[in-house]
């Protein structure tokens, strides 16, 4: 199995200058997360965008949409902030015969103590176990996009 990774930008892959606050959307973090954890698993890395997804347009969905759509792998990992990852995956649904798999972070995964390495692992484990479909895995669940909510206050997702 080949599994490709499509990064859109978020929190996983901010880089932050100052005490929270000046930032980037920087270079896509998954592939040193994947190296460093040894996976022995084959996979391509796309970076889509590099977006807040507070930012991310109709537009940019619909650029996500084909780009799962058209890869030729099954098993899909999209990385996409967590503030509209709701949004975008209720878009994926309308692709069928793969299995997609969204996940964020709520702390870049620069920083030393982050949710982000935690997040992309179980991604990986959730992309191979899962059947067809789209999934958001976060906060050591999968939530059907349709069913899930980002709780602000808790700064997790959960079940509605």
């Amino acid at each position: 199995m080949k599994l490709k990774i499509i990064t859109t930008g978020g929190t996983i892959d901010k880089v932050y200058f100052d005490a929270k606050s000046e930032y980037q959307v920087g270079e896509p973090q998954i592939g040193e997360v994947l190296k460093e954890a040894n996976v022995a698993l084959e996979y391509e890395i796309i970076s889509l965008l590099r977006k807040d997804s507070l930012d991310l347009t109709d537009e940019d969905r619909r650029l996500i949409f084909q780009a799962v759509h058209s890869a030729a792998e099954r098993h899909v990992i999209v990385t996409h902030g967590t503030d509209t990852i709701i949004e975008t995956a209720r878009v994926l649904k309308g692709i069928s015969d793969k299995v997609i798999v969204l996940t964020g972070a709520m702390q870049p995964a620069k920083f030393r103590f982050n949710d982000a390495v935690f997040n992309i692992a179980c991604a990986v484990m959730a992309v191979q176990l899962l059947s067809d479909g789209v999934y958001i895995s976060i906060n050591g669940r999968i939530f059907d996009p349709d069913r899930t909510r980002k709780n602000r206050q808790l700064n997790r997702f959960e079940a509605l």
